[in-house]
């Protein structure tokens, strides 16, 4: 089983308040889920793996680590996942970006497929997909389907919110996959909305309605 973690650093459960509130304004919240996209970044990355390479510094030769060259692929869920790309790419900036396109239909509630566009090589790589919600688990469980058929192996999902019900949709579903949050919530509504969470994080985000 992949583990699930909650990522309770202060500084994130700090910034993670600022968004939740209503009255925070667009400029602020995309600021600010960057900030926190970035602190997440550095512990989703602890398992990268190093190797030994040989450097000079100005007092002499030593030994000392370097990433081994894994490969790292971020992969937002759009529209809202595009928000947390920026903060990660601060860390971990040789990192490719592929995208998959998901809506929910509001009736069903489940996921609908409209655009991919993913690096050529992700077999090869540690690939971190992106969304600030898991609610219903939906999106996130047929966008990791959709990276698996491409023949992705190594794969870690990663958001703000969560919802117990999203979190164990998607271990039931992808049972090998790392869950990273920030937080992780009551329940869903019944109209799917994480409770309490942030309301609707692509609007929040980008200032629609």
């Amino acid at each position: 089983m992949g583990k699930f973690q909650v990522i309770d650093h202060p500084l994130i459960q700090h910034k993670l308040t600022i968004i939740r509130d209503k009255n925070c304004g667009t400029k602020v919240f995309r600021e600010v889920v960057d900030e926190i996209a970035t602190l997440m970044a550095y512990e989703v990355s602890r398992d990268m793996p190093v190797e030994d390479v040989v450097i000079e510094t100005p007092i002499g030769e030593t030994v000392q680590k370097t990433l081994s060259g894994k490969k790292v692929a971020i992969i937002p869920i759009l529209r809202a996942g595009l928000g947390m790309v920026n903060g990660m790419l601060e860390l971990i900036p040789a990192a490719k970006v592929g995208h998959i396109g998901l809506y929910r239909d509001h009736q069903t509630l489940e996921p609908v497929e409209y655009f991919e566009k993913l690096p050529s090589d992700i077999e090869e790589r540690q690939l971190f997909v992106v969304d600030p919600m898991l609610a219903t688990g939906g999106s996130a469980i047929m966008a990791i389907d959709l990276l698996k058929r491409r023949g992705g192996t190594n794969i870690k999902f990663v958001c703000l919110v969560a919802a117990p019900e999203g979190v164990k949709a998607l271990q039931s579903a992808h049972p090998d996959i790392d869950i990273y949050c920030a937080g992780l919530d009551e329940r869903l509504n019944e109209n799917g909305y994480i409770v309490p969470g942030l309301g609707d994080a692509g609007d929040r985000l980008y200032g629609t309605k």
